[in-house]
């Protein structure tokens, strides 16, 4: 643009077309601006997508699944201060670690009787067939044998 402007001022040069080639660069120039920023604009929103989704799920990480419950005992509590019926009823003298200390106990079974399965289901060889030779003296031939001796 500062070449074209210095041209302007030289006067063998015919001040309409340096105008004219002016207006081409400054469009080229919206044009290159325009297709910068939609651009970027595409990064900036993929990037957000991303964002929110790597936040949704950090904070599904560190929520308490018993959240839900006390969200709805204050729904009802809201419910029923303005005299509405209520939707769910929850169970009176419930505590949060019920299913927790159930869940555990269960477990603890599980793997008690798993182990106790594991243990008398699986038979154990008899030491007397592992360890006994293929031929014992009363089935071994030594005639066979001293045959085939003197044949080597």
């Amino acid at each position: 643009m500062t070449g074209l402007k210095k041209l302007e001022s030289v006067p063998f040069f015919q001040r309409d077309l340096i105008q004219h080639a002016r207006s081409d660069v400054e469009i080229a120039r919206v044009y290159a601006n325009r297709e910068f920023f939609d651009n970027f604009e595409a990064i900036v929103e993929n990037d957000a997508k991303w964002a929110y989704r790597f936040q949704r799920r950090f904070d599904e990480q560190l929520k308490d699944r018993d959240d839900v419950y006390l969200e709805v005992r204050d729904s009802e509590a809201r419910r029923k201060r303005k005299g509405l019926p209520p939707r769910v009823v929850i169970l009176p003298n419930w505590d949060m670690s019920d299913e927790d200390r159930r869940d555990s106990e269960r477990s603890s079974k599980q793997r008690t009787t798993r182990n106790n399965r594991r243990r008398t289901k699986q038979k154990r060889p008899d030491r007397r067939t592992i360890l006994r030779p293929a031929a014992t003296k009363k089935d071994f031939d030594h005639e066979k044998a001293n045959a085939d001796r003197s044949e080597s």
